[in-house]
């Protein structure tokens, strides 16, 4: 079970930081990662953060967003910094059985088996 919070409005160059908790000890050491689906488009990867928590960036957010991972807490956080209404979209935290991640301009809804139900981030210009 994953639950995303934190999404919200902001201004184009504000930050949010989005939060995803599991409940099993089994993902500490799994593949995590951020998606994000605007309306009326595919839902496409942002970040894969693996076992190791070596980090994958999708090309469209890389030098803007931050992974990282408090395995004592259970929780994956995702900072996005200069936010442009580019990124206004629902994002969803999902997590898979293995360590390694797809490159996340590569990655599918299916390489994953276990989803969040989104939290939605609006950024206005």
């Amino acid at each position: 079970q994953l639950v995303e919070s934190g999404g919200g409005s902001v201004q184009t160059g504000g930050s949010l930081r989005l939060s995803c908790e599991y409940f099993d000890d089994f993902y500490n050491e799994r593949c995590m990662a951020w998606f994000r689906q605007a309306p009326g488009r595919k839902r496409e990867g942002v970040v894969g953060n693996e076992g190791d928590h070596t980090t994958k960036y999708a090309a469209a957010v890389r030098g803007r967003v931050t992974v990282s991972r408090d395995t004592a807490k259970h929780v994956l956080y995702l900072q996005m910094d200069h936010l442009t209404p580019e990124d206004t979209a629902i994002y969803y935290c999902a997590a898979k059985r293995g360590v390694r991640c797809p490159d996340p301009d590569a990655a599918e809804r299916s390489d994953y088996g276990a989803w969040g139900q989104g939290t939605q981030v609006t950024v206005s210009s």
